[in-house]
């Protein structure tokens, strides 16, 4: 196996390079190492120091971090070198694993890094980590209910299947989420939620509750950091925003509907058109607004390749109202048959009609606010 340097961040690491002529996907190489993703690493970097410096701990305990489908190891390498916590590293690739024990010599971190080579199940179940990361090649959902057991404080993951969460692989979504998912105009935010949703119904076996810090859709990829507690009153408290969406495609509406068995009209209330019905999934907070200030800190104090990009969408999610399933401005004006405005127009005319509005993080084109479907388009018809 060839391999070469690459940087990210303050970390130097060999990773592999592909033969050349090789007709497999890059996913199938003996270990995997994938540049697109450095923007995904500079959050998770900056969000996990973020979230170290939260965790109290006893004086003698030390925080334990788990990066447990590791492939290349970058992000562990990255966690363990910039962060100096104590990290496994762990990849089911016997290849995988003696380069990310080079890679340990190699920055002189056999101190605080842990090359394992285990089935990432088998060893989440084998042992507590205060922050579990999965982020695995297609979907988390085989690993979630032992990443749920195993995880103490933080539970951080990744789901670039997003055509299963988002709906374009209907049957896919159903058997991996458990969740019926709509391929819609908001299906990047539908992903999310699907994806949170299972998550929560996991934790909820281990009498865990989480409450999300971060959780953005970008490009092919999910990706949320969830702050997690124990107890089985705070888990009930958290089932309680689990529900379903009722979408109108003949007008538009949509509706959050709260809890897990609960009655659901099969008519739209705006129009009395048939809803579509969407869920379970989350209906809860995606961010929260204090921890992204810090990691957008956190990102300005770092050497991150990423930087600018990873600041604006993280002002972005800071900045999103918290109600379920954002609003596309074009394909509201193609239906009135307008012309489409400056998007920051829509809002500050929504605001200026007494509605919460604001832009979202998961489209250039789209807004959230708490007016009904009805006072949306009668003001955006009336912009000129």
């Amino acid at each position: 196996m060839r391999v070469r340097t690459v940087k990210e961040g303050n970390t130097e690491i060999l990773v592999p390079v592909p033969e050349e002529g090789a007709n497999f996907a890059p996913s199938a190489a003996p270990v995997f190492y994938n540049p697109a993703m450095e923007l995904n690493r500079d959050i998770s970097i900056a969000a996990t120091s973020v979230f170290i410096k939260r965790i109290e701990l006893d004086s003698e305990k030390v925080i334990t971090y788990v990066d447990a489908l590791s492939a290349s190891g970058i992000r562990g390498l990255r966690i363990v070198n910039e962060t100096g916590t104590h990290t496994t590293l762990n990849d089911w690739s016997e290849d995988a694993c003696k380069l990310i024990q080079e890679n340990i010599e190699r920055l002189n971190l056999s101190d605080r890094a842990i090359s394992s080579h285990k089935n990432a199940n088998v060893l989440l179940h084998e042992k507590h980590f205060n922050i579990v990361d999965l982020d695995p090649f297609g979907t988390p959902a085989p690993f979630l209910a032992a990443a749920a057991r195993s995880v103490i404080n933080l539970l951080a993951v990744t789901a670039t299947d997003t055509a299963p969460l988002c709906g374009a692989h209907l049957n896919s979504g159903i058997r991996k989420y458990a969740a019926i998912p709509f391929n819609n105009e908001y299906h990047s935010e539908m992903g999310v939620r699907i994806l949170l949703g299972k998550i929560a119904r996991e934790l909820s076996l281990h009498d865990k509750t989480m409450h999300p810090l971060l959780s953005h859709a970008t490009r092919h990829y999910v990706r949320s950091y969830l702050e997690i507690k124990k107890g089985a009153q705070k888990a009930d408290e958290m089932l309680m925003n689990m529900g379903f969406i009722a979408h109108c495609p003949a007008c538009g509406h949509r509706e959050a509907i709260y809890g897990l068995a609960v009655p659901i009209k099969e008519e739209c209330s705006n129009c009395s058109a048939n809803n579509l019905i969407a869920g379970p999934l989350w209906l809860g907070k995606l961010h929260d607004p204090d921890f992204c200030n810090e990691t957008i800190d956190e990102i300005m104090e770092r050497d991150c390749g990423t930087k600018q990009v990873a600041i604006k969408m993280l002002e972005f999610c800071r900045d999103e109202l918290d109600i379920p399933m954002f609003y596309d401005q074009h394909l509201l004006c193609k239906k009135l048959g307008v012309s489409a405005s400056g998007i920051d127009r829509v809002i500050q005319e929504l605001r200026n009609n007494g509605f919460l509005a604001s832009r979202t993080h998961f489209s250039g084109t789209s807004f959230k606010t708490n007016a009904s479907i009805r006072d949306i388009n009668t003001i955006i018809a009336g912009i000129r």
